[in-house]
């Protein structure tokens, strides 16, 4: 063998073990960032759950502060409810009076003339005309009442309900209607005012919405209320362009200085004393919009009052990468 085949033969052997190093290399550093992204991956996943369980959390801490209301709403029509049935089950011995003497007709166990004789003295007894006025009347009190009652326990269940993926063409303005519904007891003590002008359907979920307008609306009426002596104002404005709706909530409560308003999306950041508030509110209300590709808006002075923005672009046709 030559000297320069042996040197060739060096060489090749040489460069073929730094190549084979490399991709040793190659093949670790690829394993390990597969791992890591692996570990990634897990991580999200698991902050995802965590922000899904924080959410549904708030949820249920917003309803405990709205329990005593709701209480109250679903008291005043059972109580009419519960009185209606009273003097229907008052009503019962007569009704079941006329039925058992037509019945005795129609199987001519008695004859015209005693039918015509027992109906004369049930009539004196129980004054007749004065159930048929007073029966068709209790009768729609009732269901009024019980159908305001569904609506109360049906605005709950929307609102408790864990968030699904439940992405559809809806319109934002049933979203408003629900959280006023839900808080008509809370937000009392303000004069509220709705302006709204037709809005488009939009892509996006009711239910995630809902939680913009509770929040909202609870800390515009928080604001009013640490207000002495004068009357809380709430306006909510809906609105859209050609590319946008438009959600304002503004109030002449307290304000916020301008380091209230830089940390007011910090999760757990609340002005409000301990046990009252949790702080997670206007971050959900972050979260939301952003999963909308939405975006907000603050406009607030020290005991002037606060403007809260929403915008919220309108989606018209199903957009997977939304997130909600």
């Amino acid at each position: 063998m030559s000297e320069d085949t042996h040197n060739y033969k060096k060489a090749y052997l040489r460069e073929k073990a730094a190549r084979d190093e490399l991709e040793m290399l190659l093949e670790d550093k690829t394993r390990a960032l597969f791992c890591a992204n692996q570990d990634l991956e897990e991580k999200l996943n698991m902050l995802k759950n965590q922000q899904v369980t924080l959410m549904q959390s708030e949820k249920m801490a917003t309803l405990g502060t709205l329990s005593a209301g709701v209480a109250h709403e679903i008291n005043n029509p059972l109580a009419y409810v519960t009185s209606n049935l009273e003097s229907i089950k008052f009503f019962k011995p007569t009704l079941i009076a006329l039925m058992t003497v037509a019945k005795q007709y129609i199987n001519k166990s008695i004859s015209a003339a005693e039918m015509e004789t027992l109906l004369i003295k049930l009539d004196k007894e129980s004054d007749i005309d004065f159930i048929l006025d007073d029966l068709d009347e209790l009768l729609n009190d009732t269901h009024e009442g019980l159908q305001r009652i569904a609506a109360i326990v049906n605005n709950l269940l929307n609102f408790a309900r864990p968030k699904n993926n439940s992405m559809a063409m809806a319109n934002i303005r049933e979203s408003l209607e629900g959280a006023i519904k839900l808080l008509a007891n809370q937000l009392k003590t303000c004069n509220i005012t709705c302006s709204d002008d037709e809005l488009p359907l939009s892509y996006c979920n009711l239910s995630a919405i809902n939680q913009i307008f509770v929040n909202l609306l609870l800390n515009a009426k928080y604001a009013c209320d640490l207000v002495q002596d004068q009357q809380g104002e709430i306006l909510v404005n809906l609105f859209s362009d050609e590319k946008n709706i438009y959600i304002e909530v503004s109030d002449n409560g307290c304000g916020m200085d301008e380091k209230t308003v830089n940390h007011i999306f910090e999760p757990f950041y609340t002005t409000k004393p301990v046990g009252e508030g949790t702080g997670m509110g206007m971050a959900i209300v972050y979260n939301v919009l952003k999963e909308h590709k939405g975006s907000i808006e603050i406009e607030s002075e020290l005991n002037k009052g606060t403007l809260m923005r929403c915008i919220l672009p309108i989606i018209t046709l199903p957009d997977s990468s939304l997130a909600c």
